[in-house]
């Protein structure tokens, strides 16, 4: 008890979803696999329900790291090598 608030340590504080599947559901869309896809390989992996606009809505994270990407300054020489 502190300053008249209780807080149990036996158990960590319940969260709807975790960072694990957040970042697993980033990559497996930057991999190019569709919302709908993803919201099935969660629903049979995890025995839970994941609609496609809630995997969207995660994937959306992933927006302001393709436009950095895009707007990236390149170099003024490639180097290329081909077997």
């Amino acid at each position: 008890v502190l300053n008249g608030q209780f807080h149990q340590h036996t158990l960590p504080d319940y969260k709807q979803h975790s960072d694990i599947l957040e970042s697993m559901i980033i990559k497996l869309y930057s991999k190019g696999v569709t919302t709908r896809e993803i919201a099935d390989l969660i629903e049979k992996m995890y025995g839970s329900h994941y609609c496609p606009a809630q995997v969207s809505n995660n994937s959306k994270q992933m927006i302001p790291k393709v436009v950095a990407y895009h707007h990236r300054k390149l170099s003024e020489k490639f180097f290329c090598i081909y077997l």
